[in-house]
């Protein structure tokens, strides 16, 4: 196993195009539930916990070996919005041409051809770390961080809010990331019946909210 093909996959300058999306910062800025580094830190943990811990899940499971197939159609009944499920196949899309990039293999060029208009990115996701060497619960832990880094990195340019303060709650939130990578993780051990189905309603709505805006800054 690499540690450094982690650091690689986790990068947020891996050219996977999380950097247009926010993650649901936009909208929850917008409807002002979202205006300085303490609701930033509430909104990334409920977000974590919810959503985090089902993609987690799945990119561990795909890490693991599980049928691609079925994780589609597991992440498909776990995904109720249309417009997140479509984010999820763009940013699958995205993350599958750096993969192959940077990891050539036949898993990989298996999925493309399996997927040709793209999977979930969790799944991608995993299915990269698989193929660089990573064992589930790293495939885990880098969706835990996406999960919460996306969000983070949109209040600053939403916000205007200090770096360092963000950075601060990404720090405060690592306790949170282990422990949803390690649910994740036994999770995916445990078959894809077993994979978690948390959701954060709220964040639904506001998706197929934001997807009808005429002019928005992130396309999530």
């Amino acid at each position: 196993m690499s540690r450094a093909a982690l650091l690689v996959l986790a990068d947020g300058r891996f050219p996977a195009g999380g950097h247009a999306h926010s993650g649901g910062a936009e909208p929850a800025v917008k409807a002002g539930r979202l205006r300085d580094a303490r609701d930033l830190e509430a909104f990334c943990r409920g977000r974590l916990h919810t959503t985090g811990l089902t993609s987690a899940a799945l990119a561990a499971a795909a890490a693991t070996g599980h049928d691609p197939v079925a994780l589609d159609e597991a992440a498909d009944a776990r995904t109720p919005s249309a417009a997140l499920r479509a984010t999820a196949r763009r940013l699958g899309r995205q993350m599958l041409r750096a993969a192959r990039a940077t990891w050539p293999s036949p898993e990989l060029d298996a999925l493309a051809r399996t997927f040709p208009r793209g999977t979930h990115q969790p799944i991608v996701l995993g299915l990269a770390a698989r193929t660089a060497g990573l064992a589930p619960e790293d495939a885990a832990h880098c969706v835990a961080y996406e999960t919460v880094g996306g969000p983070a990195t949109a209040a600053v340019r939403l916000l205007g809010l200090d770096p360092f303060q963000a950075t601060a709650v990404l720090a405060r939130l690592a306790p949170d990331m282990d422990q949803v990578a390690e649910r994740a993780a036994k999770a995916a051990h445990d078959g894809i019946d077993a994979l978690p189905a948390a959701s954060a309603p709220l964040l639904d709505i506001t998706a197929e909210q934001h997807a009808a805006w005429p002019v928005r800054l992130f396309a999530s």
